[in-house]
């Protein structure tokens, strides 16, 4: 693909926003929906709509369609459906709406990020696609998510099949449980691994069992995974797509380090932000006591005690030297 202004180029990252999004991958999943022949996609969990607008792009070209469903989608997004006759925005639960979808020849799954969300819509998909099973595409497959459930709304998952949830815990590298400081999620699970806990963990209990099936991993960008039938006609063309990336030993430690650091610079920030409250607060009480009366009868007996030779100079108070440590 070619690339355009830093400034407008979908590829080009927001710092802020951790390197989070799937269009940072959006260059292997465009290169696998042309190698499977796709003409049409779904796309789960769109969200502000950046990988959106990549594809309906690549639709554009390729009389292809594509859906996007969001419960909650952002106003860029349901602007861009309003635009592209290339686009049906579905504002709706994914487990609601897959049963109901007609044939589709790919899906790419970036939705709510727990064992039982993914499952259920791996499920759907391979009840309601019949026997040849489309592409997929997920998302979130490494660190943070992929063998640790992330909620959006808690109260829709079963309570059997919930995680016990760290509110608003932060999420650290290497870290099973959670590290004050770290990545914020207002929904994880108090603990890393186990049985049905994760994305990852949820595509390997998918794909476990079918021999008919194939799985590859990008080790970027908090990962991707991509399933699809050994003996579909364009299964070779996939794989070769993916035979440089997957697994691939080198992206997986520029990932590791890349979250390392991520997680690292958030802690920084939390813990500067924790010492400048420390520092407003200790200020605030320095501030009232200047004010106060009794410090200033403190004043003057601490004068009368210097000056009566009861006490040394050097232990005077007086609010020069509080000023004077304020400032500093």
């Amino acid at each position: 693909m070619e690339r355009t202004d830093p400034d407008t180029d979908p590829f080009v990252n927001d710092p802020g926003r951790w390197g989070h999004s799937l269009v940072n991958l959006a260059e292997i999943v465009v290169a696998c929906l042309d190698a499977a022949g796709a003409r049409s996609v779904v796309e789960v969990g769109a969200y502000a709509g950046d990988l959106t607008g990549v594809l309906v792009d690549w639709a554009a070209g390729n009389g292809a369609h594509v859906w996007a469903i969001d419960p909650s989608p952002q106003e860029r997004l349901v602007r861009l459906a309003g635009e592209r006759p290339e686009l049906e925005l579905v504002r709706d639960r994914s487990l609601a709406v897959l049963p109901g979808l007609p044939a589709v020849d790919a899906f790419v799954i970036d939705g709510d990020h727990n064992h039982y969300t993914v499952s259920e819509e791996l499920r759907l998909i391979a009840a309601s696609q019949g026997e040849e099973l489309p592409l997929l595409v997920l998302h979130d497959v490494c660190w943070p998510h992929g063998r640790r459930d992330d909620y959006y709304a808690p109260d829709t998952i079963p309570a059997e099949r919930r995680q016990p949830i760290a509110e608003g815990g932060g999420l650290f590298p290497g870290e099973p449980g959670i590290r004050p400081g770290a990545l914020p999620y207002r929904a994880a699970a108090a603990r890393e691994g186990g049985p049905r806990n994760g994305v990852l963990t949820a595509l390997e209990d998918f794909v476990g069992g079918r021999e008919e099936l194939r799985m590859a991993i990008v080790p970027a960008f908090f990962g991707l995974g991509i399933v699809w039938r050994r003996d579909a006609s364009w299964a070779d063309a996939v794989a070769g797509v993916l035979a440089p990336w997957d697994r691939n030993a080198l992206l997986a430690r520029l990932e590791r380090n890349r979250v390392y650091h991520l997680a690292s610079a958030h802690v920084s920030r939390a813990e500067a932000a924790l010492e400048r409250e420390r520092r407003e607060r200790q200020q605030a009480v320095l501030e009232r006591m200047l004010s106060s009366s009794a410090f200033a009868i403190a004043e003057r007996l601490s004068r009368l005690r210097r000056r009566a030779g009861i006490a040394p100079a050097q232990s005077v108070v007086s609010r020069d030297e509080v000023r004077r440590v304020l400032d500093h």
